[in-house]
């Protein structure tokens, strides 16, 4: 365990959490919905910190991240949790469940890196926000040794946090799951608009790269992809948008996204945008 960042001590041992915009007030031995930050005697602790459930050398393609360091890999890093409650979860077994994990220090994975001779360190798989501490020290210690770094986010993530973050990172790819609020209250336990602040402020400071799962029955709406489009495209029509098809994984059994409509789609959106590519298919 290591004491935790992002947050305040309050009266009778209870603490405020503001590294992600639910703002959890945790009581004493308590976890905040994250399920990884615990108030212990009233501090708080990030119980995952170097507890790593994956370890892989990838494409940066498959991040995806097509319009930065193209044709190179990356060493790809996650560990457990999510601070989202997608019912969709792609990746459920890592953000929704416990897996093994093996504990790896910043400096064993900025080591492994230059041995495997890759420029970048990916953080990824799971949620990289709920284990913050470990990304920024990891980040630090990659960008002093010439290493990129890259973050693979649904983008929920408070400003304050975002903007201590981002002079170490190099690269995003955001999940903009949905583009109506109450969708993302009912589908994954979040909000719309601070994920479009990080994706506004991010592009400021990183190269970005958007991703949105087209889920059947959820956002499969032609009208609410298009204003997604019209919006990014409002930021920058240079930004890239990955359209994604889903498939039917943890407590979502809808059908998998009818590839016709994710192509119609992908037309509409490069009236907006002037780089879309469907994935997933």
């Amino acid at each position: 365990m290591k004491e935790a960042l992002c947050y305040a001590k309050e009266k009778d041992m209870k603490v405020h959490c503001f590294l992600c915009p639910h703002h959890c007030r945790i009581k004493e031995g308590n976890k905040g919905l994250c399920d990884v930050r615990e108030n212990i005697r009233g501090t708080l602790y990030t119980l995952n910190y170097g507890e790593l459930s994956a370890i892989d050398i990838d494409p940066i393609e498959k991040k995806p991240l097509y319009g930065f360091m193209t044709g190179t890999k990356t060493l790809s890093i996650g560990s457990y949790g999510c601070n989202f409650r997608c019912s969709f979860c792609q990746n459920y077994s890592i953000a929704k469940e416990l897996p093994s994990t093996v504990y790896k220090s910043p400096d064993d994975m900025v080591s492994l890196a230059i041995e495997s001779k890759v420029p970048s360190i990916s953080f990824t798989y799971n949620e990289p926000t709920i284990f913050y501490e470990y990304m920024l020290d990891t980040a630090k210690l990659a960008k002093a040794k010439g290493l990129k770094t890259i973050m693979v986010t649904n983008g929920f993530i408070t400003q304050e946090a975002l903007e201590q973050l981002l002079p170490y990172l190099d690269a995003m790819n955001i999940d903009l799951k949905t583009f109506d609020n109450n969708t993302y209250r009912k589908f994954c336990n979040g909000e719309l608009e601070p994920v479009k602040a990080t994706i506004k402020i991010a592009y400021k400071h990183v190269h970005v790269e958007v991703t949105t799962l087209v889920v059947t029955d959820m956002n499969d709406n032609q009208e609410e992809l298009t204003a997604l489009c019209k919006w990014l495209g409002g930021v920058d029509h240079n930004i890239i948008l990955h359209l994604s098809r889903y498939f039917p994984r943890y407590k979502y059994h809808a059908p998998e996204t009818d590839t016709g409509f994710l192509w119609d789609i992908g037309e509409e959106a490069r009236k907006y945008l002037k780089h879309v590519y469907i994935g997933n298919v």
